[in-house]
């Protein structure tokens, strides 16, 4: 039986690309049930909603660095079958939720478990193990794009089964893709075995490693950044239909816009993994930092029409999801790919904390202010900061002396 470094590189990424397609695709389809399943449940205002989404990005997050060290140790493989297996649980699960509670407990602590075990920093980290490093950053391109894919393919599909069943049996089609996304797990199945590169880690510890990365200055950059990326994709992936939707705008228009954010950031992501083998990785998520401000500030100051959403759309889509190999990339870089599921499930916990704010803050601050203009206006701020704070950041393996001295 071939080893996970014998298979082939175009299984490997395709696999791993299919795996984020489907936890992507499923995670953004949630909020187009959003108005149509309150409206039936007759739910006071958003909150409810808003609070189970934001758990759901909470819990990805903190399980993150968890199944990203379980994959780390035990494989991939493993880590993605059960994910695949717990998505699928809480979809049915959401599916039976009447009350903001139980659906707070499927649709947030569950689903987010499941995303954490069967996300794409798991996918990412398999593929740093077993790609070669020169070829690593264009991999990481091609797996972020085919995650953005998701938005396109299963988004889609998701309208199509809210209108053909209603919320509730739509939620119980979409957990299917579960069961799939767990048997696309075997390609990247095996222990791992971290190829050696100027960064790799000589038998640290996990303590060590880390130690080692909190103590880095760089690192922790990257980790504030990650912060900002959480924050404007979850707040717009879930409240941009509900914001059209209050623009009396055709109802048909969020669900599209999602779609042409997936479609444009298909480029996006591929563009950002072949530069990122070319240019200052740093340097290129400032700019993506800037853009989605500049991108965000024009949309509130543009009159609000089918035209500008889609203009928007197509303008985050190209900031979307480019940052991730970009960052998974500055990991690898740093501290090499023994502990680069861990490690980057920590910069994806600060994502999450980010996203968990993002949701929150847009329901609660709608249901207080009947408006999303405060969490847009502070989204603009944000993009500003991270543009700034990832300038500093030093773009080279982390020096081991003592390690290299043994």
């Amino acid at each position: 039986m071939a080893t996970a470094q014998q298979r082939p590189v175009l299984l490997i990424i395709a696999a791993a690309s299919l795996i984020g397609l489907l936890s992507m695709g499923l995670r953004s389809t949630v909020p187009i049930f959003q108005v149509p399943m309150l409206t039936e449940l007759e739910w006071e205002g958003r909150t409810g909603f808003a609070i189970a989404l934001a758990l759901q990005n909470l819990m990805w997050g903190a399980l993150a660095p968890v199944f990203g060290g379980m994959a780390d140790k035990l494989g991939s493989g493993r880590v993605l079958a059960l994910g695949g297996i717990a998505t699928a649980l809480g979809f049915v699960l959401m599916a039976q939720s009447t009350d903001p509670l139980s659906f707070a407990i499927n649709g947030g602590l569950i689903l987010g478990s499941a995303q954490a075990a069967a996300g794409m920093a798991i996918a990412l980290g398999a593929v740093g193990r077993m790609v070669p490093e020169k070829r690593r950053s264009w991999a990481f391109g091609i797996v972020t794009m085919g995650t953005s894919a998701g938005m396109i393919v299963v988004v889609p599909i998701g309208q199509v089964f809210l209108d053909a069943f209603g919320w509730s049996m739509g939620f119980m089609a979409l957990g299917s893709f579960g069961v799939l996304l767990a048997l696309l797990a075997y390609p990247l199945r095996g222990k791992p075995t971290p190829q050696t590169t100027t960064a790799a880690v000589a038998n640290l510890t996990v303590g060590q490693a880390l130690s080692e990365a909190f103590q880095h200055r760089s690192y922790v950059l990257l980790v504030a950044g990650f912060f900002v990326c959480g924050f404007h994709v979850a707040f717009i992936g879930t409240h941009l239909p509900a914001y059209v939707n209050d623009l009396s705008l055709p109802p048909e228009t969020g669900a599209t816009a999602l779609v042409l954010v997936g479609f444009v950031n298909i480029m996006g992501a591929y563009m950002a993994g072949v530069l990122g083998g070319k240019r200052e990785k740093r340097t290129l998520l400032s700019y993506i930092y800037f853009g989605r401000a500049i991108a965000i500030a024009a949309m509130l100051l543009a009159p609000k029409t089918e035209l500008t959403i889609y203009v928007f759309a197509a303008a985050m889509g190209l900031f979307w999801l480019s940052t991730v190999p970009l960052t998974s990339g500055l990991v690898a870089v740093m501290f090499g790919t023994q502990y680069m599921s861990m490690l980057f499930g920590f910069v994806f916990f600060s994502h999450q904390v980010g996203s968990f704010l993002g949701v929150y803050l847009g329901g609660a601050l709608f249901d207080a202010t009947g408006s999303y203009e405060v969490v847009w206006w502070m989204s603009v701020a944000l993009g500003i900061f991270a543009a700034i704070i990832h300038l500093p950041i030093v773009e080279k393996p982390v020096e081991r002396p003592a390690l290299a001295a043994g």
